[in-house]
């Protein structure tokens, strides 16, 4: 990560731990990180590292056992539920390995749902929407439900979905996991467009060292712990993927 570059997000110190007594997990045992705004960051690791866990505290789906987590020098382990529920809706996006559509609805209205949370007319649903569609090529397709669209289409609409609101931060879960590889590269080269163009910053969870290979920031994660940070990786040089 650029050292010049402001931190959006900042961990320091942050435990999970799951449970109490004698059957207690600790998923994370005091995780220190900064993620600059306008990077693009993948996340690797072994199953049980701590990376998923790590994930769902920084989009607000969970909370740290202790530590400090500040997004946009917001100490959000001090916001209750609706406060971190607001975040969400403000300033992240959301993008699954499964894509998570309603299937009988047509893309463009799957894109509106976040717009339809906010309360947002209708005739700003859809002009957001379709500018959502469009910039992942789509607008052609918006009236065409999940099961008309090939699994790449369906995760472009499903990133149009989590762009909609236009948030600061895109957290990407195995986005890539349901693909074939060229279908793989279109999705990695499409939020790769979106991080420069539209200055999204982009953490993605990916156990594959081909696509965490468009990242300009690596962490590994290991036992609970960053086990290293490669800044300032070059796009396109190869990452040695978790076992």
């Amino acid at each position: 990560m650029a050292a010049d570059a402001e931190a959006i997000i900042a961990l320091r110190g942050v435990t999970k731990v799951y449970g109490s007594g004698p059957t207690a997990f600790q998923a994370l045992k005091g995780v220190d990180l900064d993620i600059a705004r306008g990077d693009f960051v993948a996340v690797m690791g072994p199953s049980g590292s701590g990376k998923s866990t790590t994930m769902n505290i920084l989009g607000c789906l969970d909370v740290p056992s202790d530590g400090s987590f500040r997004f946009k020098r917001v100490a959000v382990e001090t916001l209750d539920r609706d406060q971190r529920a607001l975040l969400r809706r403000r300033y992240l996006g959301f993008v699954f390995q499964g894509f998570n559509l309603l299937s009988r609805t047509t893309a463009l209205e799957n894109v509106e749902l976040p717009l339809l949370y906010r309360g947002e007319d209708k005739r700003t649903r859809h002009r957001l929407g379709m500018a959502a569609l469009e910039k992942v090529g789509l607008d052609k397709w918006w009236d065409h439900t999940p099961a008309e669209l090939s699994g790449g289409q369906q995760q472009r609409v499903a990133i149009a979905r989590a762009i909609v609101t236009n948030p600061d931060v895109l957290l990407a879960d195995e986005p890539t996991g349901n693909l074939d590889s060229e279908r793989s590269i279109e999705i990695m080269e499409l939020l790769t467009t979106l991080n420069r163009e539209s200055g999204i910053t982009v953490l993605m969870v990916t156990h594959e060292g081909d696509m965490a290979a468009y990242a300009r920031t690596v962490v590994h994660f290991k036992d609970g712990l960053v086990e290293r940070i490669d800044a300032n990786h070059a796009p396109g040089k190869p990452v040695e993927a978790a076992p």
